[in-house]
């Protein structure tokens, strides 16, 4: 279906076709039209696919047509990256509609909180807000949200990962009871459906390929000590020159700098990105690596989402995440908009039961490669969970065994 068909605005059109749009994705044909009946929505689909769009567009028609004088939509987003990321296709989608946005978010510049305070008393007609941040200004009464129509929850499952139900829930109490509510997600776990009936009002639910990595990703996987996983991504990046652009994710801060360190000492041009940074050192690695400046980005999971970088050649698992939903995400910023990409992960001997639940949600066995002779044994692969080690209790001179009633006294 065409953006024309659905029967968006023509400034909206006109801003699509500029950018090279003129096909629906699959969630977006199944829920523009349902938003813009006034639906409640939930939307479930794999990273890659749109989610953006599906619910920025309805958005923009309606801030178009109905030419409100307040601020009129509230979307909120787990990380400051997210943020930015939706920003940036507000201002390109809507470039002719005239509408305006702005993002709050925390770690920023002293000033960011007072220049954000300003700029939301011009009027403003989007505003895309982490919830702590959120909850600041509205506690000081610089945002007057009795005007919001539109409530928008994006990667909301997300959110709760990062603890932030309570927020969400005080936020949601600031806002008027009358309201449209979109809530979009890559995996619909029970605690996203529990906030789905807390928060939306009978509402159509769209599934599209949940938790499923796109099929134009070559999912690989190496069995690697910790000690051979960098001379092994070393030789996969010499192997693949035509790859212009690699992201390897690892799991701690620490680790990132390791990596970049040992990258750099074999002359790549590799940057590291982790919390650390200040929100403009953020800006400026991510727009070297969009504009292949930097060939290698060495990150953490702070933007395994909300990043949506064109011609992403390869992600590298340098570390198996704990969460399987995120290895979904993780490989999601390759292969976007039916491009091809390739995912590589590295599982030591710790991390194999991670692995296999991986492998579970993606409903896929994903091929193990032989480790380079050069680089010695690799761990065996094994298919079972780790053993869970008896609990003991350990006293001053005494310790006691769960499994006796008594304990056994220490020699």
């Amino acid at each position: 279906m065409t953006f024309d068909e659905i029967g968006l605005h023509d400034e909206l059109l006109e801003g699509l076709s500029c950018m090279g749009f003129e096909k629906a994705t699959p969630i977006q044909e199944k829920t523009i039209p349902e938003t813009l009946k006034g639906r409640d929505v939930i939307g479930c689909a794999q990273t890659g696919t749109g989610k953006t769009g599906a619910f920025i567009l309805p958005i923009l028609h309606k801030i178009r047509t109905k030419e409100y004088t307040n601020t009129s939509t509230l979307i909120i987003v787990p990380t400051r990256e997210l943020a930015l990321q939706i920003d940036q296709q507000v201002q390109g989608l809507g470039y002719f509609t005239g509408a305006t946005s702005i993002t709050l978010y925390g770690g920023g510049k002293a000033g960011d909180f007072n220049e954000q305070k300003r700029a939301m008393a011009n009027g403003v007609d989007i505003i895309i807000a982490t919830p702590g941040k959120l909850i600041s200004h509205l506690i000081m009464k610089n945002i007057h949200v009795s005007t919001i129509e539109n409530l928008i929850f994006d990667e909301a499952d997300r959110m709760l990962d990062m603890g932030f139900y309570d927020d969400i829930c005080r936020v949601v109490s600031f806002l008027p009871e009358k309201r449209q509510n979109l809530m979009f997600s890559a995996t619909m776990p029970k605690k996203i459906r529990d906030l789905a009936k807390r928060f939306l009002k009978d509402p159509i639910e769209v599934n599209i390929a949940i938790s499923k990595p796109s099929e134009g990703v070559e999912q690989t996987a190496y069995m690697a000590f910790e000690p051979q996983k960098t001379p092994l991504i070393t030789g996969v990046i010499d192997n693949k020159p035509e790859y212009k652009s690699i992201l390897i994710f690892t799991s701690t801060k620490r680790k990132v700098n390791g990596i970049v360190r040992s990258l750099k000492g074999k002359g790549y041009a590799v940057q590291g990105i982790s919390s650390d940074l200040e929100q403009a050192e953020r800006e400026e690695v991510l727009l070297d690596f969009t504009t292949k400046k930097t060939r290698v980005l060495v990150a953490t999971d702070v933007i395994s989402r909300g990043i949506d970088i064109k011609d992403i050649n390869l992600v590298i698992n340098y570390d198996v995440p704990g969460n399987p939903a995120d290895y979904v995400h993780r490989i999601g910023r390759t292969a976007r908009a039916d491009t091809k990409g390739a995912a590589i992960t590295l599982i030591n001997e710790e991390d194999m039961y991670k692995f296999r639940n991986i492998e579970r949600l993606i409903e896929k066995s994903v091929e193990k490669l032989p480790l380079p002779e050069e680089l010695g044994e690799a761990p065996e692969w094994k298919d079972k969970s780790p053993q869970k080690k008896k609990k003991r209790y350990y006293g001053k001179k005494k310790f006691y065994n769960k499994k006796k009633k008594g304990g056994s006294q220490a020699k």
